[in-house]
């Protein structure tokens, strides 16, 4: 009956409550399939439904003969992830204006990724001093042209987080890696930065992926350093 949840439904959503309440804690293993059954009054086969519900949502994960432990800590995946993320050194509110967003062709950003296909949907955003204006970051995401990304350069990004977007798209990371190096920037750049050429950035390039090894996003940031610090928190 249309609004009722299923049964595997109902099971994974009392677990995911459990989770994100603290109830259960990060590293925790979960009680087997048998009790999960018990507990619930179902059968075994409903409770791998409602498990694999929760690794999709990036709650647990699930060894093989090992069971399902749980992995949701409170923290955003990105940051469960270990990046080195970009902190204001000065604490200066900031705010984010979208340049573009556009399907495009790079057939290069493929190869190096390892990919079949060199389409993607390109987002480009700058991040500004609210105080005066002042650009004091340039990013451009590649994402791949999966539904709802696809539909991106017709309606636009509005206020929606691109990590939201992601999670909305089905897609979510896992894994990934990323680079940190500091060199000059271009003339295409400094016009966006409204900086000279050659002035000095920080650019970080993060690529992440599904736990399947799906490709989620690679993105280039441009970071003046002397607005930003990279922090990275670990353990």
């Amino acid at each position: 009956m249309t609004g009722v949840p299923l049964k595997h439904q109902r099971i994974s959503g009392i677990l995911a409550r459990e989770i994100r309440d603290g109830t259960r804690r990060a590293g925790e293993r979960l009680p087997g399939e048998h009790t999960l059954a018990e507990r619930f009054g179902v059968s075994r086969t409903t409770v791998r439904a409602a498990l694999a519900e929760l690794c999709e949502e990036g709650l647990i994960a699930t060894r093989t003969g090992k069971g399902s432990y749980v992995v949701f800590d409170g923290r955003p995946p990105e940051h469960r992830l270990g990046w080195a993320r970009a902190r204001a050194v000065r604490g200066e509110p900031t705010s984010v204006r979208t340049l573009a967003v556009r399907e495009t062709h790079e057939g290069a950003l493929a190869a190096e990724l390892g990919l079949r296909e060199d389409e993607f949907v390109c987002v480009e955003q700058t991040r500004e001093l609210v105080a005066d204006g002042t650009v004091v970051a340039y990013e451009r995401r590649f994402l791949p042209p999966v539904p709802v990304i696809r539909e991106l350069p017709a309606r636009g990004l509005g206020q929606e987080p691109v990590a939201e977007l992601l999670l909305r798209a089905g897609l979510r990371p896992d894994h990934g890696e990323q680079r940190v190096s500091g060199r000059p920037v271009d003339a295409r750049e400094a016009e966006l930065l409204r900086r000279a050429p050659g002035d000095w950035f920080l650019e970080t390039r993060r690529t992440s992926r599904a736990a399947d090894g799906t490709f989620v996003e690679h993105a280039v940031g441009l970071l003046d350093p002397g607005h930003f610090e990279l922090a990275l928190t670990v353990g």
